[in-house]
């Protein structure tokens, strides 16, 4: 894709959101607008996937380690084909595949996550079993980074450098806020570079809304080698829609009739 496509994509997919959280009544709406950027790239430029092989041993792998912001996620399998749009309507309905966390009943989910400082362990694991076989697949690991509170992040990083995991890319959302508050206020986590840094991590920057600038740092991420890599995404929770940009309350919200002609209005 082009770049103007991957902006328009990005679009499409920021409506879909919208919608499915509109329409379900439920949705952690913020997280998800934020990072649908960095999906979309991800999923549309950078990595080896076929929705007609989801199993494929050497397809890249992805880890939604902030769970709960599936529903761009869930947009982009059903784009993709890996299963059909008509499903979404069914996001948080009873008996629903789609829940409001990733599962691997839905082709495309290597895990379940939602448990918060899980999924880099996991992505970890994966990247070490790549190179145990000799597999040339990727993994790419995107954490909330209200998330890097937890410890398991740390030792997680801590096993990466160890073993040198340079087939692991881990993306930081950094949207500076969590669902009770700003980040610094509820747990200071700057320095984050050079944390990063002090646990082995090659450190790239980006703005994580920047279509141009997440194409540019994956190419310089993809061109390292030796050591595992992470990219500190800057974002804007609630991005593209105005009254849910940078607001905390809306970390997770239902849209009354009046927001959701507004959002869909800044979406246009």
């Amino acid at each position: 894709m082009t770049v103007n496509e991957l902006k328009d994509k990005a679009k499409e997919i920021r409506k879909g959101i919208v919608s499915m959280i509109y329409e379900s009544g439920t949705g952690h709406v913020g997280g998800a607008l934020s990072s649908c950027d960095i999906l979309t790239v991800l999923f549309y430029s950078i990595m080896l996937h076929d929705p007609k092989k989801p199993d494929d041993p050497q397809r890249d792998r992805f880890v939604l380690s902030k769970g709960h912001c599936v529903e761009g996620y869930y947009n982009i399998l059903a784009d993709m084909g890996y299963i059909e749009k008509e499903e979404l309507k069914t996001f948080s309905k009873f008996q629903t595949r789609l829940i409001g966390h990733p599962n691997r009943e839905i082709p495309g989910v290597e895990m379940n996550t939602g448990a918060l400082g899980h999924g880099l362990s996991a992505a970890c694991g994966m990247a070490k079993a790549g190179k145990i076989l000799k597999e040339p697949y990727r993994v790419f690991c995107l954490m909330g980074d209200g998330e890097t509170e937890e410890g398991s992040i740390w030792e997680s990083a801590m096993f990466a450098a160890n073993y040198h995991l340079d087939n692991l890319y881990a993306i930081l959302d950094r949207n500076m806020l969590q669902i009770s508050g700003p980040t610094e206020d509820v747990m200071r986590l700057e320095p984050l570079k050079d944390k990063w840094r002090a646990f082995g991590f090659d450190v790239y920057e980006a703005d994580g809304n920047d279509i141009e600038e997440l194409l540019d740092v994956f190419d310089r991420m993809m061109k390292a080698e030796g050591k595992p890599k992470i990219l500190i995404a800057d974002t804007i929770k609630g991005k593209g829609v105005s009254f849910m940009e940078n607001q905390v309350k809306w970390h997770h919200g239902k849209m009354s009739d009046e927001e959701y002609s507004q959002a869909m209005q800044d979406l246009a």
